[in-house]
């Protein structure tokens, strides 16, 4: 099971959409997929057409006794199976567990093992999904060092903007001294950058800047800024899905995005439910 979170010190960068726009991939290439709605906020669960108000429990609370929760009997089907049967596909597997304002209680950094490993218990029993995707919320505070204590990569989100550059850059820097210590299923971590205006000279300059400063970190896929992405995520429908070519070419590009950070070699082969 790989396990990918995806992170920024800043929030405004547009984490939550990467997300989506991944689970979405996902969802479309047929992948068994658990997306895990860290964030306090609970945007993501939002995005994928889950009523807070949904029966089942919340991260929030199965990160309380972990020990006492089964994460993928609690996890629900995310909201997009109107989007399939409107595209007439069979796409794959995509549970949410469902985000809540309750896993602010564990915002408090601590080195203890026993808090760094709430995540990574819970997750011992979701061994029936291929991937897992992580939304963390905008801060290296107790939630995200819980994230990527679980990971095996760590996908950094960033703005081709000065205040951003500067951010993923402190990012960078914490994860590796977290890394070595805390983290020792993190194999990869990159950064990619998001809402990118390719006639914009600022952004040039910052993507050149990036190039010089991470090196191969720096995922060549970038993605675009896309002028109805506030439409699809208000109306809780994946990308693959939406009508157009401005989504056509956005779902592209999370295909590739996907393509890069999974490894189809390392998913165990599993007869497809349904």
């Amino acid at each position: 099971m790989q396990v990918i979170s995806i992170s920024s010190l800043k929030g405004g960068v547009g984490k939550t959409s990467i997300t989506l726009g991944l689970a979405s991939a996902a969802w479309a290439a047929g992948i068994s997929t658990l997306v895990i709605d860290l964030d306090p906020h609970a945007d993501t669960t939002t995005g994928l057409g889950i009523k807070h108000d949904h029966n089942g429990r919340d991260i929030g609370t199965m990160l309380r006794k972990p020990k006492h929760h089964n994460l993928a009997e609690h996890a629900v089907p995310a909201g997009w199976a109107p989007a399939a049967h409107q595209e007439g596909t069979r796409p794959g597997i995509l549970h949410v567990a469902r985000g809540s304002a309750k896993t602010s209680m564990f915002e408090k950094v601590s080195t203890r093992r026993r808090e760094l490993n709430r995540l990574s218990t819970l997750l011992e029993t979701a061994n029936e999904y291929d991937l897992v995707l992580i939304d963390c919320p905008p801060a290296l505070n107790g939630i995200t060092r819980m994230a990527w204590a679980a990971s095996t990569a760590v996908l950094l989100v960033a703005e081709p903007s000065l205040f951003s550059v500067a951010g993923t850059e402190r990012t960078f820097r914490a994860l590796d001294l977290f890394q070595r210590e805390y983290a020792p299923k993190l194999e990869t971590s990159a950064v990619v950058v998001n809402r990118v205006r390719a006639a914009s000279t600022e952004h040039k300059y910052r993507l050149s800047e990036m190039r010089r400063m991470f090196g191969n970190r720096l995922l060549e896929t970038q993605v675009p800024e896309t002028s109805n992405w506030q439409q699809m995520q208000g109306a809780a429908w994946p990308v693959h899905a939406w009508p157009g070519d401005t989504a056509y070419t956005a779902a592209r590009t999370f295909d590739q995005l996907l393509e890069r950070l999974y490894d189809a070699k390392q998913a165990p082969r599993r007869a497809r439910r349904g």
